[in-house]
C-alpha cells in the first residue's frame, strides 16, 4: 500500500503522505534521496546502495538530507500508518447510511442534441420523452424526508434532460418542500442544472432567489461548444446560450454557480476553453472529460492520456497566475478537511443520494438511470432495495482493491461507480484511465497549492463554507 508519493510539477519537488495528508517542498537531493527510499519507513542510517545510486551528490550532503527526512518522520509527517483501514469508522462504511440528496429528474427530454449525451440526449435511453408530473415530485420529497432519518440538511438537484422544460414542477417542488421544513425540522439546498436555452429574466430570478447552487452547461469556445452541443435543428447553441449565463452569474451575487463543460478526444486543449470561460466572466468553471467504453468515439482513451496530462500541467501553470478562475479540480483541502466518511465513502451513491426518474423509479445516481437491475424501488410506493443499496454502501477505498494501493485515495474517495461499470462492467474496478486523470489533476492542486503557500497567496483549499449542509460534523 502507497504511504508516500512523489512526484513534480510546476517546477517543484514534491512529496504527499498519503495517510497523514502531510505534503512537502522539497529540494532535489531529498526528493531524489526519498523517490529512492522505496516504502518505507526510513531507517536511522543512510543505506549504502541509495547513497551509491546518488553519486552526483557528497556523502555528507546525503548524510544531511536522511536527517531532515528522519526529522519529518519523527514528526508523524512521513510514511505514516493508517488509523481507518481497520477503525469503527472504516466498519460502519458497511452499513446503509441515510439518504440526504436526490437528483431529481424532472424531464427526460431535452431542446440540444449534445453528441456524447450519456443521457441519450435526453430521454436516457428509454425511446420516449417525459417530464416529470408534480405528484411525483411531491412524493419524492416526502419519500427523502422519511429515509434522511434524524439529518436535518437535504440536497435536491433538478437534473434532465433539460429541467427547464419543467419548471412548473420545479417551482411546485420547491413550494412543496418549503412547506415541510418547520413541521419536519429539515433544510432544504436546491441545485439546477441547466443548458440555459429557456432563460428568460423571470426564470434567472428564480435560480437566483431559490437555488443555492446553478450548474451552468458550456463546452468553452464557440467553435467547441457549437461543435458538440448543437440544437435540434443542428444549429450552435453558444450565441443562445451565454449571454443568458452572463446575465444570471451577474445577478447571482456571493451565491454558488459552476459553469460546467466536458472535453473529448476531439478537443483536448481544453486548458483554452477554461480560459475562454474566464474571459466571458464566469470564475467558477468546470470542465471534465468524456468518459466511455472503448468504442465511444468522444471518450478519453489510455493513448490520450500522455496529452491530457500535459493540458492539466499546462492549465496549472496558467491558473498559477491567473488566480481569479476557480477551476473545480484543482480545489484540494491539504488539511484533508472532509469528514472521515466523505474520505472513504466518497459521493455516496446509491444509499445516501439516489435519483428519481420523472415515473418515479429510484437508481443509485443519474448516470445508473435506465439499468433496470440497478433499479433500487419507486417513491409511489416507498420501497428501497436494501440488497443493491448494500452493495454500493460497501463501496469504499478499502473494499475497491486498486483504491487501496492508489496514493490518492483519500483525496479521490474511490472514484464513481457509473464509470467503473460504463468502462469495464463492473462498479468495483477501477476506471484506469480516469483514475490516472484523477490523480493528475491531484498532483496539479497540490503543487498550486504549494505555491500559493510559499507565496502567500490565496490557495486552492476546497470549500470553506462553514455552513455547508453537505456535511453534519
Amino acid at each position: 500500500m502507497t504511504t508516500v508519493h512523489t512526484f513534480t510539477a510546476l517546477g517543484q519537488y514534491l512529496a504527499a503522505d498519503v495517510n497523514s495528508g502531510a505534503v512537502h517542498v522539497l529540494d532535489k537531493l531529498t526528493y531524489d534521496l526519498l523517490s529512492g527510499a522505496g516504502e518505507g519507513p526510513l531507517g536511522e542510517e543512510l543505506p549504502r546502495e541509495l547513497a551509491d545510486r546518488l553519486p552526483q551528490y557528497s556523502r555528507a550532503d546525503l548524510e544531511e538530507g536522511w536527517r531532515e527526512l528522519l526529522e519529518l518522520q519523527s514528526a508523524g509527517l512521513l510514511f505514516t500508518t493508517d488509523e481507518y483501514i481497520d477503525s469503527e469508522a472504516a466498519m460502519a462504511l458497511q452499513k446503509a447510511a441515510v439518504v440526504k440528496a436526490l437528483c431529481l429528474h424532472v424531464s427526460h427530454d431535452c431542446n440540444l442534441r449534445c453528441k456524447y449525451c450519456f443521457a441519450s440526449t435526453g430521454d436516457f435511453g428509454t425511446g420516449h420523452r417525459m417530464t416529470m408530473a408534480l405528484d411525483t415530485a411531491k412524493a419524492a420529497i416526502d419519500w427523502v424526508v422519511e429515509k434522511s432519518g434524524n439529518r436535518r440538511n437535504i440536497e435536491v438537484d433538478f437534473f434532465g434532460g433539460e429541467p427547464l422544460m419543467a419548471m412548473d414542477v420545479v417551482k411546485g417542488t420547491v413550494e412543496y418542500a418549503r412547506s415541510l421544513e418547520k413541521t419536519h425540522d429539515k433544510v432544504f439546498r436546491f441545485t439546477i442544472t441547466t443548458n440555459g436555452v429557456l432563460l428568460d429574466e423571470e426564470t434567472i430570478d428564480y435560480i437566483n432567489r431559490e437555488m443555492s447552487n446553478a450548474v451552468l452547461s458550456l463546452d468553452g469556445r464557440q467553435e467547441v461548444n457549437d461543435h458538440m452541443r448543437p440544437t435540434i435543428n443542428s444549429k450552435g447553441s453558444y450565441e443562445v446560450i451565454v449571454p443568458k449565463f452572463q446575465k444570471l452569474v451577474a445577478q447571482r451575487g456571493t451565491k454558488d454557480y459552476y459553469v460546467r463543460g466536458t472535453f473529448t478526444r476531439e478537443h483536448l486543449d481544453f486548458s483554452q476553453d477554461i480560459l475562454h470561460m474566464g474571459e466571458l466572466g464566469f470564475c467558477n468553471v468546470s470542465v471534465e472529460p468524456c468518459s466511455g467504453p472503448l468504442d465511444d468515439p468522444y471518450a478519453i482513451r489510455e493513448e490520450d492520456l500522455s496529452r491530457v496530462e500535459e493540458e492539466y500541467e499546462k492549465l496549472a501553470g496558467l491558473l498559477r497566475d491567473q488566480r481569479d478562475i476557480n477551476f473545480f479540480h484543482f480545489n484540494v483541502d491539504l488539511s484533508q478537511g472532509p469528514c472521515v466518511i466523505k474520505r472513504l465513502r466518497g459521493c455516496g451513491a446509491g444509499c445516501e443520494y439516489v435519483a428519481i426518474t420523472p415515473d418515479g423509479d429510484i437508481y443509485p445516481c443519474h448516470q445508473f438511470v435506465g439499468k433496470e437491475e440497478y433499479c433500487l424501488g419507486n417513491v409511489h410506493n416507498g420501497t428501497l432495495d436494501m440488497t443493491i443499496s448494500g452493495q454500493f454502501a460497501q463501496q469504499n477505498i478499502y473494499t475497491r482493491p486498486a483504491c487501496r494501493e492508489c496514493w490518492a485515495r483519500f483525496y479521490c474517495s474511490g472514484g464513481c461507480s457509473a464509470s467503473n461499470l460504463l468502462v469495464n462492467g463492473d462498479i468495483t474496478r477501477a476506471n484506469e484511465v480516469a483514475c490516472a486523470m484523477e490523480r493528475k489533476r491531484l498532483e496539479c492542486a497540490i503543487a498550486l497549492n504549494a505555491l500559493a503557500a510559499g507565496m502567500g497567496e490565496r490557495a486552492y483549499t476546497g470549500c470553506d463554507n462553514t455552513e455547508c449542509n453537505r456535511c453534519e460534523c
